[in-house]
C-alpha cells in the first residue's frame, strides 16, 4: 500500500468514528411508560373537564319543539344562498369571561364545562322557553406542537378533549433526537402563563395534569442530549473534513512532485 493510500485510510478511519460516536443513543431515553407489567391496571383519578377561558370561540345553538319561539335567543349572520339557511355567529368570551347573549344579556361562561353552560343558559331561558335544548362547541380549540418532532405545527382538535400523545401522534412522533423524559407545555390561563413538565418514559405520565391538554395548549420537546452532541460534532466534523481534504490534497502534491 503507497503512502497516499495509507493516509486516506486513516483519514476515513478517523472520520467514521466520530460520526459513529454521535450517532448512538440509549434504549432508555427513547422508550414510553417503562416499567408497565403485563396486565396491569390503572385507575386514573384525572376527571378532565375542558373549561372555557378568555377569548375563546363558542358556537351556542338553542333549539325547541317551536322554531319560532327559539329563534330570538340565536345569532344569525343572515341568509346564505348557497345553502338557503341563515348563517349562526358564534360567540367570543370577553376580558371579564362573559358572552353577550340574546334577550338575556351578559352571561359569564369563563371556567365553566360547556355542560355546565348548558345548565346556566337553560335556568335563564326558563322564562322564555319550554325545555330548550342547547348544543354548544368550542370553535378555536388547538394545540401547537413544536421542537424535535417529525411534524410540527399547531392542529385543530375535533372532539371536546384530547391528550398529550394523541396531539404528539398529529405531530407524527417525537423524533429520535427528541427528550421524552422532559416534554414542557404551556398553559394560558386568562393571560397567565403556567409551565409544567411531563416525562413520557414513565407511566406516571397518564396521572400528569397535563396529560390532557386545553385550548392553545403549546406542548415544546427539546432536543436530547445526542441531538445537542451531534450539533456540536457536525460542526467539528465539517471542519475537520475541510482540514482532511486539505491535507491529502498537499500529500498528492508532494508524492506527485517527488
Amino acid at each position: 500500500m503507497n503512502r497516499l493510500s495509507v493516509i486516506k485510510s486513516k483519514t476515513f478511519l478517523f472520520l467514521s468514528t466520530i460520526f459513529l460516536l454521535h450517532s448512538c443513543a440509549s434504549h432508555k431515553d427513547v422508550v414510553y411508560f417503562q416499567g408497565v407489567g403485563d396486565y396491569e391496571t390503572n385507575v386514573g383519578e384525572n376527571n378532565h373537564s375542558q373549561t372555557f377561558k378568555v377569548d375563546d370561540v363558542v358556537s351556542i345553538n338553542v333549539s325547541t319543539l317551536d322554531p319560532q319561539a327559539s329563534m330570538p335567543f340565536n345569532l344569525v349572520k343572515g341568509m346564505d344562498e348557497s345553502s338557503l339557511r341563515a348563517e349562526q355567529l358564534d360567540y367570543i368570551i370577553d376580558k371579564s369571561g362573559n358572552i353577550d347573549f340574546p334577550v338575556v344579556g351578559q352571561v359569564k361562561i369563563a371556567g365553566l364545562t360547556a355542560e355546565k353552560t348548558k345548565e346556566l343558559l337553560k335556568e335563564k331561558l326558563s322564562n322564555y322557553l319550554k325545555d330548550p335544548i342547547i348544543n354548544i362547541r368550542l370553535k378555536n380549540f388547538t394545540v401547537t406542537i413544536l421542537g424535535e418532532v417529525k411534524s410540527p405545527g399547531t392542529y385543530p382538535v375535533i372532539g371536546e378533549q384530547i391528550t398529550i400523545l394523541e396531539a404528539l401522534g398529529l405531530a407524527n412522533d417525537l423524533t429520535i433526537k427528541g427528550k421524552r423524559d422532559n416534554v414542557l407545555v404551556i398553559r394560558d390561563f386568562d393571560g397567565t402563563k403556567v409551565y409544567h413538565r411531563i416525562n413520557l418514559t414513565s407511566k406516571e405520565a397518564l396521572d400528569s395534569p397535563v396529560y390532557y391538554l386545553t385550548q392553545n395548549d403549546v406542548v415544546y420537546v427539546e432536543p436530547n442530549k445526542s441531538a445537542i452532541t451531534a450539533s456540536s460534532l457536525d460542526n467539528r466534523a465539517t471542519i475537520l473534513v475541510s482540514i482532511a481534504s486539505v491535507l491529502i490534497t498537499s500529500s498528492v502534491l508532494i508524492l506527485t512532485r517527488n
